[in-house]
């Protein structure tokens, strides 16, 4: 059983980190367990930027987004010599293993460390894209979801006054996943994620006959990873000669106070992966399948794409 563990966040923040943060400290607290926090992700781990921590660090914290702790992304890490050099940090503290949580590239730096140091890991996918493989969810996804869609509601309002075609931006570079949920339950006409392919001039076509039979606006939503907003609102522009209109959200979908969804799974997978790594558990991701929390071997995890659910696809399809 061991002693001392620490916690860490890394990569890009997600609402329900610190959640997941308060979980992992006060279920080793409450197991007698020592916890240590790192700040700034692998940035703190080489700067020795590491502090024990008690329950009253974890206080009121849960409501708020991304990360007590900060977060970054650290290119010395990526190297032997700079994993080695976090790996003595530990020791040197008696810390025994290390919970992570965040996307597929904090998760694969931690495999990595596992494999060459052999400390005990357990994961936490936090990010918001959901697109880390074995999970139906990742910490963070649900809030930013929500955000777009408060974002589409207002869009709508300006959108229907004016006649106009609204092309919004939403992140997502290699998962089309917000901008499919999004799209979806936002009612968009189109939604476009680099997933599938789509011929932007039989969009234009379908777009000019919609208008002509009385249609009053358009709501795309596009996923950056298939085309930026701006290129395709442009390209909408010419095509048809309807009034369009393009938004970016940009960072807004990171921040914010996290749902109740995020919390509950976040606060869910935060006490399994303390009671897994006190056990003497390593290498494994919590996430969840059909509602139930489940084991992910990490390096699985970081080796496999998840693939967009093609019902989201085929929904998308039948009501667009």
């Amino acid at each position: 059983m061991l002693k001392s563990i620490a916690v860490m966040t890394s990569g890009g923040d997600s609402p329900g980190m610190n959640a997941a943060i308060r979980a992992v400290t006060r279920t080793a607290l409450h197991q007698g367990v020592k916890v240590w926090g790192i700040r700034g992700g692998y940035h703190g781990m080489l700067d020795e930027d590491i502090f024990e921590m008690q329950s009253k660090d974890v206080s009121d914290i849960i409501q708020r987004g991304g990360t007590f702790l900060g977060t970054a992304r650290c290119k010395r890490f990526a190297t032997p010599e700079g994993r080695m050099l976090g790996y003595k940090n530990l020791v040197e503290r008696g810390i025994q293993g290390l919970v992570v949580i965040g996307g597929d590239g904090s998760l694969r730096g931690a495999s990595i460390l596992s494999q060459e140091t052999g400390i005990p890991i357990v994961g936490l996918p936090g990010t918001i894209d959901n697109d880390v493989w074995g999970s139906e969810y990742t910490i963070g996804c649900d809030t930013a979801a929500n955000t777009i869609i408060d974002a589409i509601n207002k869009l709508r309002d300006t959108a229907s006054a004016h006649r106009r075609t609204i092309v919004l931006e939403v992140m997502g570079r290699n998962s089309g996943w917000l901008a499919m949920v999004s799209g979806i339950s936002g009612g968009a006409e189109y939604i476009l994620v680099p997933e599938e392919e789509y011929d932007i001039d039989e969009i234009c076509e379908d777009m000019k006959r919609a208008y002509d039979a009385g249609k009053r606006y358009m709501m795309v939503v596009v996923a950056e990873g298939a085309g930026k907003g701006h290129e395709v609102g442009k390209a909408i522009a010419e095509k048809t000669g309807l009034d369009t209109r393009v938004s970016k959200l940009g960072h807004i979908q990171r921040g914010g106070s996290p749902t109740v969804i995020d919390r509950v799974n976040a606060s869910r997978l935060g006490e399994h992966a303390a009671l897994a790594l006190i056990s003497g558990l390593s290498d494994i991701v919590f996430g969840f399948d059909r509602g139930h929390v489940v084991s992910i071997n990490l390096h699985d995890a970081v080796n496999n794409k998840k693939l967009l659910n093609p019902e989201f696809m085929r929904l998308a399809r039948v009501l667009t």
